[in-house]
């Protein structure tokens, strides 16, 4: 999803079109952790970039998606770039130290 989310509507309210924003944003993320995940992979990660607009758009993490819509909604901006690409992604091992558990 590559898409830019006016916050202004002619008969909608501001917070009403901003939680619309963020059930649509959820329901896209719904959507593709849902399809099948190719052979190697364990589960759908995601490269988002949020911005005022999209030359200005940098990278954050999906559970800052939200806080960062408020962010926008409280500057009273009238719209903001959001971009959510899916990629398959295997989860790695946390590497323990032995020495970390050593009781002797």
């Amino acid at each position: 999803m590559k898409k830019t989310f006016a916050l202004t509507h002619p008969k909608k309210a501001v917070p009403r079109v901003v939680d619309a924003v963020k059930f649509e944003v959820k329901k896209y993320l719904k959507r593709e952790r849902n399809k099948k995940l190719p052979a190697g992979a364990d589960f759908w990660d995601f490269d988002c970039r949020f911005g005022h607009t999209e030359q200005e758009a940098k990278e954050i993490h999906v559970k800052e998606i939200n806080k960062r819509i408020d962010e926008v909604a409280a500057l009273e901006l009238t719209s903001f770039y959001l971009e959510i690409l899916a990629k398959p992604a295997a989860r790695q091992k946390k590497a323990q130290a032995d020495d970390d558990f050593d009781f002797e």
